[in-house]
């Protein structure tokens, strides 16, 4: 009796064990023998990770992992790779991504004379009359100065004679300033007599005749120029741009400030399934136009959570290469400057009460102190006015210059610090001469002083200001490393997890996605990098190295090197 009991229990047993095996779901991907790092709150490793219908499943060790997998299932063999969640670009300009690839490519010039010979190239293949566009000139890394040159930069003189026959506008690498040709300005109408716009500068000789370059919102005086040339197709650049992410293992993109036009072409895609990179986007649009569009315009998760539409974009001031940071004192290097406001204190505060009303995040950028000042001014008001308001996470982006005592207001306001690694170590050779030394210690791209009291710091690109590169941009954050292998005051450095916790989670947290995103968690979207090397390991020299192997989105493999 005893013995029939016995084998009675046993198939009872296997009946059982066999019910339960069937019941543990198969994943359609797993990522077996690596260090799959989390970036979970408790700091979880694993060696393997499953995936199924778009979510994390389950992450553990290869043999716990393993009961997850069936005849179906695509099993990849780490060996020993690093896998990690998706990198976030923190803010960058998507179709930019894809715009930079269809016009010259000026960043790697080292000279004007570099700039002419490109342009000189493209006039000789082109029909007479097409405008010829450019992006990426910086002057301050050029080799030398210009002949006869106006604040640093080159008169157009030499540009107009390799372009005659073509209006030519080439934009410089952060974006805040142009330079254009003889027949550029003559299509525009601009002359000795055009006068400088609100918020923008037409550099000028000593007869007052323009040179060639603007500043800020003098660029949008070449409109007609602009009028000559075909509009490219911006689902040419969207599909360039997924393309880009996904090589570069960015598996969502926050885009810094786009039009309502273009929202609505990327959900488009995305009713398609063609938007295969995840958007999060802030709006730039006139005040006017948000109080009527901003609340039919604005998506959370929509096309199975590839674009969101929840933010507003401003731009309070421009950038330092081009003397636009609005500074509290003068420039160290242009003496007669303190930098541009390009909007309206009334502005930014007309688009904090529609923030409020149609709860989105209002993103202002801001580079020098005194724009930083400024918008941490009007947030404070808005912020503390009334009760409930402190979970807003209100943005700043770049917040590239600070000065010391506005340093713990993100912290104490909960406004989010989104910051670009890798502009750090490009701008620093000339940081110091726009700033001095000691401005420069005391303000420039403080995130430890920002991190330690409690504030959070995203990184990303602001590509195509900088290559969408997350790999750069993770270098500058934990080195502060420049090209000559001096370091740009190395104790503002962060962490290796600190550098990889603000490219993943911190970015999810300040678009309100940290229960999406950020971390590979069960229950998570499904969205994974594997890279060639561990860059939380690896020597410092050795980051640079690393390359994207594999790139996952909603537990699809969309990209493999």
């Amino acid at each position: 009796m005893l013995r029939l009991i016995s084998v009675a229990s046993l198939a009872l047993l296997l009946v059982a064990a066999s019910v339960a095996l069937q019941q543990t779901p198969a994943a359609d991907l797993v990522l077996t023998n690596g260090r799959v790092v989390t970036v979970d709150a408790e700091g979880t490793e694993a060696q393997a990770i499953a995936m199924k219908d778009g979510r994390v499943l389950a992450v553990g060790t290869a043999e716990e992992i393993a009961r997850y997998r069936n005849d179906a299932t695509r099993v990849v063999d780490l060996k020993g790779r690093l896998a990690i969640p998706g990198f976030i670009e923190g803010h960058g300009h998507f179709l930019g991504v894809g715009d930079s690839a269809m016009q010259l490519d000026l960043r790697k010039a080292t000279t004007w004379d570099d700039i002419v010979a490109q342009v000189a190239a493209a006039a000789k293949e082109l029909e007479p009359g097409t405008l010829i566009r450019g992006r990426g000139w910086h002057q301050e890394k050029w080799k030398t100065e210009p002949a006869n040159a106006i604040e640093g930069l080159p008169r157009h003189d030499s540009l107009s004679a390799v372009s005659p026959e073509h209006p030519v506008i080439l934009t410089h690498a952060s974006g805040h300033a142009t330079f254009a040709n003889g027949l550029a300005m003559e299509l525009s109408g601009i002359d000795a007599e055009t006068e400088d716009p609100e918020g923008g500068t037409i550099v000028r000789d000593e007869d007052g005749a323009p040179i060639g370059a603007f500043r800020e919102t003098a660029s949008g005086l070449l409109g007609p120029a602009y009028m000559r040339s075909k509009r490219v197709d911006p689902r040419r650049m969207a599909e360039y741009a997924v393309r880009e992410c996904l090589k570069k293992g960015v598996t969502s993109f926050q885009d810094a400030g786009s039009s309502f036009e273009d929202a609505e072409m990327l959900r488009r895609m995305a009713d398609k399934g063609e938007l295969s990179v995840r958007v999060w986007m802030m709006l730039r649009e006139p005040v006017s136009e948000l109080k009527t569009r901003l609340a039919d315009a604005r998506v959370i998760g929509y096309g199975d959570n590839h674009l969101s539409v929840r933010g507003i974009k401003r731009s309070i001031d421009g950038a330092l290469g081009s003397h636009g940071a609005w500074l509290l004192r003068p420039y160290a290097d242009l003496p007669e400057s303190a930098g541009l406001n390009t909007v309206t204190v009334e502005d930014v505060a007309a688009c904090a009460e529609l923030a409020l009303e149609h709860d989105v995040q209002l993103c202002v950028h801001a580079i020098g102190d005194r724009a930083n000042r400024e918008t941490l001014d009007i947030y404070e008001r808005f912020l503390t006015a009334k009760e409930g308001r402190e979970g807003l996470r209100w943005r700043v982006e770049h917040a590239q210059h600070l000065h010391p005592d506005d340093v713990p207001r993100f912290a104490e306001l909960g406004v989010i610090a989104a910051m670009q690694g890798v502009h750090c170590t490009s701008d620093a050779p000339w940081v110091l001469r726009r700033l001095g030394p000691q401005r420069a210690k005391n303000g420039a791209y403080l995130w430890r002083q920002l991190l330690d009291p409690g504030a959070v710091a995203t990184t990303g690109t602001d590509a195509p200001v900088e290559d969408l590169d997350p790999i750069a941009s993770y270098f500058s954050t934990v080195t502060r490393e420049l090209a000559d292998g001096t370091t740009f005051f190395p104790e503002q450095r962060m962490t290796r997890m600190e550098a990889l916790h603000s490219y993943t989670m911190a970015n999810a947290y300040a678009a309100f996605e940290e229960d999406l995103k950020g971390s590979l968690e069960p229950g998570k979207l499904a969205d994974v990098v594997v890279l060639s090397k561990d860059i939380l390991e690896c020597e410092d020299a050795e980051i640079m190295d690393a390359r994207v192997d594999l790139t996952i989105v909603g537990g699809r493999v969309l990209y493999q090197r």
